[in-house]
């Protein structure tokens, strides 16, 4: 998949890293030199200097040929400007925006171009499911590769928390439950979800242990 971020602040670095290492071609946008300086080499990207919201800068980074173009700068005007140019002018199948002002959430649809408006607070995880579509649970494993842990658990008839709904457990710090694999089927984790033997449930984290996810559902 050939994607397009604009903005290589820390959420649009963090996408590319992701994006990259479930090899994907990846080019990331910014108008500041230095930012782009700082992550040259660290992350496999093609890197543009310039402003997205011109359309000729646009085309020449490749959106022509962008199966995704997310925006993820700052400045909500700025996203939504990008989304509308993507979509409209250059027909790009599928655009997410990042969402900074709760107040200008109203404004992230498809009048503008976005299929998924991502407000700023949204985990990396549920970001990228969101906004490339994917439901292979598989190539989450390669999220370990961007610094992101990823731990499975299964429950069983003998696991404390079989029967329990996912919202009333207790997860360690910075640790979320990316998908619930039920039948051989992912389905998004809802707090009211209760769960049954035989779930597997795919956690991502940035601290937490095999050991303390164990804790927590066994």
């Amino acid at each position: 998949m050939n994607v397009l971020i604009a903005g290589a602040g820390r959420l649009g670095t963090q996408i590319a890293q992701v994006l990259c290492a479930a090899r994907n071609e990846v080019t990331l946008i910014d108008t500041d030199d230095d930012r782009l300086a700082a992550i040259e080499g660290r992350v496999p990207v093609r890197l543009v200097a310039g402003d997205a919201c011109e359309p000729a800068l646009l085309e020449h980074s490749g959106v022509l040929t962008a199966d995704l173009v997310i925006a993820t700068t700052g400045d909500d005007e700025d996203n939504l400007v990008i989304s509308l140019l993507a979509k409209r002018q250059f027909s790009v199948p599928r655009v997410a925006a990042r969402v900074n002002d709760g107040d200008n959430a109203w404004l992230f649809d498809q009048r503008w171009g976005v299929d998924v408006a991502v407000p700023s607070a949204t985990p990396l995880i549920s970001l990228i499911e969101e906004a490339t579509g994917a439901t292979d649970t598989v190539a989450l494993l390669r999220l370990s590769k961007a610094g992101v842990e990823v731990i499975e658990t299964a429950i069983t008839e003998r696991s404390r928390t079989a029967g329990r709904a996912l919202g009333d457990i207790a997860l360690p710090e910075g640790t979320v439950v990316a998908t619930i694999v039920r039948d051989g089927q992912p389905t998004a984790p809802d707090p009211a979800e209760r769960l049954r033997p035989g779930d597997e449930l795919l956690l991502v984290s940035h601290t937490a242990t095999e050991q303390e996810i164990d804790a927590a559902f066994q």
